[in-house]
């Protein structure tokens, strides 16, 4: 089972195996305090691509695109690798993400991917 969660929100143990999937830490959480069990920074959007988009919905469809072809190269084609593989061996694995918007971001675009 693959969900996505912010990592704001409260750990839960039905969590599972947590997987940050930013390229950044996120702003105020202390690492011994976020309870992540691996950091995929290179499965997240490129720099350039996340600015570019700055969670504007209207952009999502375009952002979803790049973003998929991002995943076909690369460091990011060899992250999400690592990510179906942990999928395979772990029974919940909960994908998290720090954007204020729990609609339009990339740990929607990944769990539709692998989910």
């Amino acid at each position: 089972m693959v969900k996505i969660k912010r990592i704001y929100e409260q750990y839960e143990d039905s969590d599972g195996y947590r997987i940050l999937v930013d390229r950044i830490w996120p702003r105020g959480i202390a690492k011994q305090d976020a309870r992540i069990n691996l950091w995929l920074k290179n499965i997240a959007p490129s720099s350039e691509l996340r600015k570019w988009f700055a969670h504007d919905a209207k952009k999502y469809d375009a952002f979803r695109l790049a973003y998929l072809q991002e995943l076909s190269s690369g460091t990011a084609k060899e992250a999400l690798e690592e990510l179906k593989k942990t999928i395979q061996l772990e029974p919940t694995v909960t994908l998290l993400y720090g954007a204020k918007d729990t609609k339009y971001n990339q740990a929607q675009i990944l769990k539709e991917l692998v989910g």
